[in-house]
């Protein structure tokens, strides 16, 4: 009798035959290149945001500060989301 944990992975296998693939060192470089590329966007906008941040406190401008942190936030969502799904593709690609 298989347990609840076993019945999951055999439903996961069913539904994504190609999860379980192991991926090529072609794809593995690609995927840390994506990385690397990635984290290097990171950190440019949060070098240029946090730049900003400091001025708008220097001006005391609390309205300004809040706005840039917001948009530090979202930044860092989007490239996250970008990142995934070039990474995604590059696992999908035959």
């Amino acid at each position: 009798m298989k347990s609840a944990y076993e019945l999951a992975m055999d439903r996961l296998a069913k539904s994504d035959p190609d999860g379980g693939k192991p991926l090529t060192a072609e794809k593995k470089a690609r995927l840390a290149e994506i990385d690397t590329v990635f984290k290097g966007k990171l950190a440019e906008r949060e070098i240029f945001l946090k730049k900003q941040l400091d001025e708008a406190w220097a001006a005391q401008n609390a309205e300004e500060v809040e706005k840039i942190k917001k948009q530090l936030v979202s930044e860092r969502a989007r490239l996250e989301e970008e990142r995934e799904a070039e990474k995604e593709r590059v696992r999908r690609a035959k």
